[in-house]
C-alpha cells in the first residue's frame, strides 16, 4: 500500500455506517446471499458489513485501480468471500454476468468522491492543493478538468458551473477562465483557483464555503459522467434485486439526490390511479421506501467527520409479492 494510500485508509470513516447496515444486513442472513458495493472506494462499508453479516459474500466495484488495490488489501482476511472488479457502476450487469450472479440480495452506492481522490493531491480533485488540473477518477480515460477549462467555450463553461456546480456566479467565472487562458494555458489548480476567485464578488466570497468549492466539483461531475453513470446504473440495481433485495444510495450534492429521488418515486408507485379501493396484485409497486425522504447524518457524526455533512441517504427494498 503507498504511503498516500495508508493515510486515507487510516483516516477513512463510512458515512452512516450503522444506518445502512440497520438497512442491508436483514437481506444478507442467508448463506450465499450477495452484497454488492458499486462504488467500493477503501473498503469501509464493505468491512462493516462482511463482519456483520458473516453469510454475505461481497463483489466489489470501483473505476480507480489505486482504490481497488488499498481495498483488495484491506479486504484480504475476509478471502474468497469478496470478488473485486474494475469497472464504472454503470457496467453492473456486465459484472454481474462476469461473475455468474444473476440477482443480489443487498447493494450500497455511495457517490462522490472517496478518502483516496480527496487526500491525493496530485489527482487535482482538491481546490486547495495546488496539483495538475486532472479529475480523472479513471486514470486512463481520456477527457480531464485541464481540456474542459482549456478548450471548452465561455458558453459550454458556464452552462456546466450552473448544471452541475449550482454556481450563482457562472457566467462571471467563466467568462474569467476565457479571458485569462487567452495569455497562458491552465496547468494546475493554484492557476485556476484565484481566477474562480477575483471573479466571484467580494461580499460573496466568504459565504457558502471556499469560493472554488462548485466549480472543482462541477469539473469533477462532467470529467468523469457522474450523473450519466449514475441514470445508467440506478435502473440496473433495481432490476439485479433478488425478491425483498435492498438497495440503498448515498448522495452529496442535490443533482444526485434528484435523480436517486426520482428513480425511487417511480418504482414505488402503483401503477393504477388513486384512489383506487383495491390495487391488482400485478399493478403494485415493485419496492417499497425504507427511508423516509432522504435520511442525513446527526450533528454529532458530521462533527466527527466533516465529509459527511453533505450526505443523503435513501433506501428501497424489492416486494416479494410482486414480479
Amino acid at each position: 500500500m503507498s504511503a498516500a494510500g495508508g493515510i486515507a485508509a487510516a483516516t477513512h470513516i463510512p458515512v452512516l455506517a450503522q444506518r445502512i447496515l440497520e438497512i442491508l444486513a436483514p437481506a444478507l442472513s442467508e448463506p450465499g446471499s450477495i452484497y454488492v458495493d458499486g462504488t467500493l472506494g477503501l473498503g469501509g462499508h464493505a468491512r462493516l458489513v462482511l463482519a456483520a453479516c458473516p453469510n454475505a459474500q461481497l463483489i466489489g466495484i470501483d473505476r480507480d485501480p489505486n482504490a481497488l488495490a488499498i481495498a483488495a488489501e484491506r479486504l484480504a482476511d475476509f478471502g474468497d468471500r469478496v470478488q473485486l472488479f474494475q469497472a464504472i457502476y454503470h457496467e453492473l450487469p456486465e459484472v454481474l454476468d462476469e461473475a455468474g450472479v444473476p440477482s443480489v440480495q443487498a447493494m450500497l452506492l455511495d457517490l462522490g468522491l472517496s478518502s483516496l481522490q480527496i487526500d491525493a493531491t496530485a489527482r487535482g480533485f482538491a481546490y486547495a492543493t495546488d496539483a495538475p488540473l486532472d479529475m480523472r477518477m479513471t486514470p486512463t480515460q481520456e477527457l480531464s478538468a485541464a481540456t474542459i477549462i482549456n478548450t471548452w467555450s465561455e458558453s459550454d463553461l458556464a452552462r456546466i458551473l450552473r448544471e452541475f456546480g449550482e454556481e450563482r456566479f457562472a457566467g462571471r467565472i467563466a467568462a474569467a477562465i476565457v479571458a485569462a487562458r487567452a495569455t497562458r494555458e491552465f496547468r494546475t489548480s493554484g492557476e485556476l483557483v484565484p481566477v474562480i476567485a477575483d471573479a466571484i464578488p467580494a461580499a460573496a466570497r466568504h459565504t457558502g464555503g471556499h469560493p472554488a468549492k462548485r466549480t472543482f466539483q462541477a469539473l469533477r461531475i462532467v470529467v468523469n459522467d457522474e450523473l450519466g453513470s449514475l441514470g445508467g446504473v440506478l435502473p440496473a440495481a433495481l432490476a439485479a434485486l433478488a425478491p425483498s433485495g435492498r438497495l440503498a444510495v448515498l448522495a452529496y450534492h442535490s443533482g444526485e439526490d434528484r435523480l436517486v429521488k426520482r428513480a425511487f418515486a417511480k418504482v414505488t408507485t402503483d401503477r393504477v390511479p388513486v384512489g383506487v379501493p383495491e390495487v391488482p396484485a400485478e399493478y403494485r409497486a415493485k419496492f417499497q421506501l425504507l427511508t423516509r425522504g432522504a435520511e442525513r447524518p446527526s450533528p454529532t457524526e458530521t462533527a466527527a467527520n466533516p465529509r459527511a455533512a453533505s450526505a443523503r441517504l435513501r433506501a428501497v427494498i424489492r416486494n416479494p409479492e410482486v414480479n
